[in-house]
């Protein structure tokens, strides 16, 4: 069936609009860091938006080698924030794109291993931690809404009706509207709100006018790789936690699209990341993961094509050789796009609920399970520095509410599902041969 290139054109740049203020960030927060200058942090955004794009196309594109072919869509990961700026204060720029040269290599290494961990997913587990990505990502939300964190009008009257504003348009536009519109409710929110914005003096077009038309983009622009031991066992620390993440993003997705995935399908999802990691390297970029809020887009606009998302990707890519354009995106005002991230979020917390309604809930042990992993999840986002006095390499597992909660889910099924009916049926076993005898 053939589709209209408008609507489908229209759907991947509201895909876009919901992911690029993250990958956005990324850049902005470590080139800031490293003390990159203006042409130079300019320069990092174009390139992370133009690999992003190509890392989405392995990952979206399906062949007997690599990519999961579900609608997914890759950012650089924010789990990479911290250990990348700390390598590259200590070790230097080089060392930074060596170390996630060397872990998208062991991520690919990995993949089968880490694909015959497919049995310690089952709905109790990926259920919880869908629910948990959702929970995790709301206070990014809530703090769009108020303005941005630091933002000088934090929480004013202004930014909180652009929010609500956008808010309520994107949830009367859904309800009083069919089809194609309703599909792309989210982005006609953004453009409404950002309008609204304008007549109200808060969107800026400085970036616009400073952006040059294009730009060419080039391999090892800013150094080559060098290797260190250290931040290479940090980035492979980050790029197991990645892949901890995509598995519930992949089962997520696996739910909404009703597509059962196998383990053959993880391994090629998982060698998609590792090999998105190895261009970061070579382009003097990022590693790149999995980005949640692209999966509550695909639940509530209900468009689960994958054409959809190598349209996204190719917009990606252009956008990465004009940065002019590349810039319009970004004059979207924070609390405009945080009215839409909750509508977004939230239908991901949405799918986690519904996953967990697949589950046996009159077992106390399912809802313990439940309990302790969100908490633990929802408890490490809102207390960010609980475990600040622990080594820099188990920080990284734990300063994550996503994976945090994640790995008591994990641990929990494997203690009460796994183990115990093992046990449960030798102690069976036993007693049948005892009264036999």
């Amino acid at each position: 069936m053939k589709q209209n290139p408008f609507k489908v054109a229209s759907l991947g740049i509201q895909h876009v609009l919901a992911m690029y203020a993250g990958a956005v960030i990324v850049p902005l927060i470590i080139g800031s860091a490293l003390h990159f200058s203006g042409k130079q942090l300019a320069y990092l955004v174009s390139l992370d938006i133009l690999t992003s794009g190509i890392a989405t196309l392995l990952q979206v594109w399906q062949n007997r080698f690599f990519g999961i072919g579900l609608p997914i869509v890759l950012g650089c990961t924010f789990t990479a924030v911290g250990p990348i700026i700390a390598i590259g204060s200590q070790y230097g720029l080089s060392a930074i794109y060596g170390s996630i040269l060397i872990s998208g290599l062991i991520v690919i290494l990995i993949a089968s291993f880490f694909g015959k961990l497919i049995r310690f997913f089952p709905p109790i587990v990926t259920g919880s931690v869908v629910t948990i990505i959702g929970l995790t990502l709301i206070p990014v939300a809530m703090n769009n809404v108020a303005g941005g964190q630091g933002s000088p009008d934090f929480g004013s009257q202004t930014n909180l009706a652009l929010a609500f504003g956008t808010l309520l348009f994107i949830i009367l536009l859904y309800r009083f509207s069919k089809g194609f519109i309703r599909s792309i409710s989210i982005l006609l929110g953004l453009i409404a709100g950002t309008i609204a914005a304008a007549l109200m003096g808060k969107v800026n077009f400085a970036s616009v006018g400073e952006a040059s038309w294009f730009h060419m983009v080039s391999p090892l622009h800013f150094a080559a790789p060098s290797f260190e031991l250290a931040p290479i066992i940090t980035m492979t620390l980050v790029a197991i936690v990645s892949l901890i993440e995509s598995s519930g993003v992949y089962f997520a997705l696996s739910d909404i699209t009703g597509r059962k995935l196998s383990e053959k399908d993880l391994v090629k999802g998982y060698r998609a990341e590792g090999l998105a990691s190895i261009l970061g390297a070579l382009f003097n970029s990022f590693p790149y993961t999995t980005y949640s809020q692209n999966v509550g887009l695909v639940q509530f606009s209900g468009v689960k094509s994958k054409s959809v998302i190598y349209t996204m990707a190719g917009i990606l890519v252009f956008l990465g050789f004009v940065p002019k354009v590349a810039a319009l995106t970004t004059v979207i005002p924070t609390s405009v796009l945080g009215g839409a991230m909750i509508a977004m979020f939230g239908m991901v917390i949405a799918s986690g609920i519904k996953m967990l309604s697949k589950i046996d809930f009159t077992s106390q042990e399912n809802l313990l399970i439940i309990a302790c992993s969100v908490g633990m999840g929802l408890g490490v986002t809102a207390v960010p520095d609980l475990f600040k006095h622990l080594p820099d390499g188990v920080k990284i597992l734990t300063n994550s509410g996503i994976v945090a909660g994640s790995l008591t889910a994990i641990f929990l099924n494997i203690v009460f599902n796994i183990i115990k009916p093992a046990k449960r049926k030798q102690v069976v076993t036993q007693n049948i041969e005892v009264k036999a005898s």
